[in-house]
């Protein structure tokens, strides 16, 4: 069973900088496509930024050159390291995996993952 635990997350002001960390259990990260979702407040769910399990990233076009997305196999952990954010960053990150290859351009398909954490809280003000 794979359990995903997000942590990092808070209030910070336009411009600023947080990490997002989600600690893995259960699976490995070296055969786990990762992925990084946020939702605000009455809008559906988004991908921003996903990691394929060869450690290949993919961005949303709003977070390509702001957002970096990283995963460190031995400590099953993936990052996301956000910098000069906007108060459209804000919104509940969730991370989200799957033990599979995702198709090309399915990256951020919310369908193509198994595991999903509880979310952690970003505020851009």
């Amino acid at each position: 069973h794979v359990q995903l635990v997000e942590s990092g997350g808070g209030s910070v002001e336009p411009g600023g900088s947080l990490r997002l960390s989600c600690a893995a259990s259960g699976a490995a990260l070296s055969v786990t496509c990762m992925g990084w979702f946020r939702q605000a407040p009455g809008k559906e769910r988004e991908g921003v930024a996903a990691i394929d399990r060869a450690g290949n990233p993919t961005y949303t076009y709003s977070v390509k050159d702001r957002f970096t997305i990283s995963k460190d196999n031995d400590k099953n952990t993936l990052y996301l390291q956000m910098n000069s954010l906007e108060p459209e960053d804000t919104a509940m990150y969730y991370c989200a995996a799957v033990p599979l290859p995702i198709p090309v351009g399915l990256a951020f398909d919310e369908n193509e993952y198994n595991y999903w954490g509880q979310g952690t809280q970003v505020t851009v003000s």
